[in-house]
C-alpha cells in the first residue's frame, strides 16, 4: 500500500505540519489496524482514503484514537491526489465523519472548505487551568475548547501541562489564540488527550478561530499563522456557515507498507 508523508501550510520541508497519506482501494482496513499503523508513523495524524461507488471517503488517526476532523491531513492528501495520484480536477470531494468537505486547488494553494465550529463562550473553571497564563475569554466547541490570550507574547510562551490537560473529560484539547502582530491572528494547539501534545499547525481549529476572529476583527479574510516550533501559514476566509482554509504543502517522501495479513 503507497503512503506518503507531506508537510502541510508550508512550502518547505521540514516545516509546517507533517502528515501521512495512506491510499486504499474501496475497502477500510480494520479500524485497530489504522490507529496501529497511525501508532507506528508516530505523526499527529495518518489519514486514510477510499473510492467506493465513485465517491472519495477520508478519515483520520492520531497514534491513539480516530478524530472526527483534520484540516492538515486533509489538505496533505489533495495535495497527493492532485500531485501523485492523477487527479486531474481542480476540485475534490470527500465524505467524512463531519459531512461533505470541499477541496479546491487555486495556483500554488489548496483551499479547503469546512464547517464553521460553532463556538460558545463558557467561564473560566479548573479543568481548562493548564497554562501558565490566564485566557481573557474561554469558549467550547465541537471537539476542542478555545482559549483567547490577551497578546502574542502570551501564545509565544505558553506552557501546558500536559498531565492535566491530558485528563479532560469534556473536549479533545486546546486551541490557543490571540490578536497577531505579522498576521492577523496567531494560535498553538494542544491535545495530549488525542496523543498529540503540540499540535504543529491545525488547521481544522480555523474553523472555530476564524468566526471568532470576524466579530473581533470586523472583517471576514485573514492571514493566520501557527506558532509551533515548525510554524504554519494559512489563510482563512469565512462564508456563511462555512470557513475556507488555504495553504501549501510539499512532499517529503513516498513508500510503500509492508502490511501482511494475521
Amino acid at each position: 500500500m503507497k503512503i506518503y508523508h507531506v508537510d502541510s501550510f508550508t512550502d518547505k520541508l521540514f516545516q509546517g505540519n507533517p502528515a501521512a497519506v495512506c491510499i486504499l482501494g474501496e475497502d477500510w482496513l480494520q479500524e485497530d489496524l489504522m490507529i496501529k499503523i497511525a501508532m507506528e508513523n508516530n505523526l499527529s495524524e495518518t489519514a486514510f482514503v477510499i473510492m467506493k461507488n465513485g465517491i472519495r471517503h477520508i478519515r483520520w488517526f492520531t497514534p491513539k484514537c480516530e478524530v472526527n476532523l483534520c484540516g492538515h491531513a486533509t489538505l496533505a492528501t489533495a495535495h497527493v491526489l492532485f500531485n501523485h495520484e492523477g487527479v486531474k480536477d481542480t476540485e475534490i470531494i470527500f465524505e467524512s465523519r463531519k459531512g461533505t468537505l470541499g477541496v479546491k486547488k487555486q495556483g500554488d494553494y489548496i483551499m479547503l472548505d469546512f464547517p464553521i465550529d460553532e463556538i460558545r463562550q463558557i467561564q473560566f473553571f479548573d479543568e481548562i487551568d493548564c497554562f501558565n497564563a490566564k485566557p481573557v475569554e474561554c469558549y467550547i466547541g465541537a471537539d476542542d475548547y478555545m482559549l483567547v490570550f490577551e497578546s502574542q507574547e502570551q501564545i509565544e510562551n505558553l506552557e501546558c501541562n500536559m498531565l492535566k490537560a491530558s485528563k479532560l473529560s469534556e473536549r479533545e484539547g486546546f486551541i490557543c489564540t490571540a490578536k497577531g502582530k505579522a498576521a492577523d491572528f496567531v494560535s498553538r494547539y494542544f491535545g495530549p488527550k488525542i496523543g498529540i501534545l503540540e499540535d504543529p499547525v491545525t488547521g481544522s481549529a480555523h474553523a472555530a478561530m476564524a468566526p471568532y476572529w470576524t466579530g473581533i476583527l470586523e472583517k471576514t479574510e485573514f492571514s493566520a499563522m501557527q506558532l509551533s516550533e515548525r510554524g504554519g501559514q494559512l489563510i482563512c476566509k469565512v462564508e456563511g456557515e462555512r470557513v475556507i482554509i488555504g495553504g501549501k504543502a510539499v512532499t517529503y517522501s513516498i513508500n510503500k507498507l509492508l502490511l501482511k495479513e494475521q
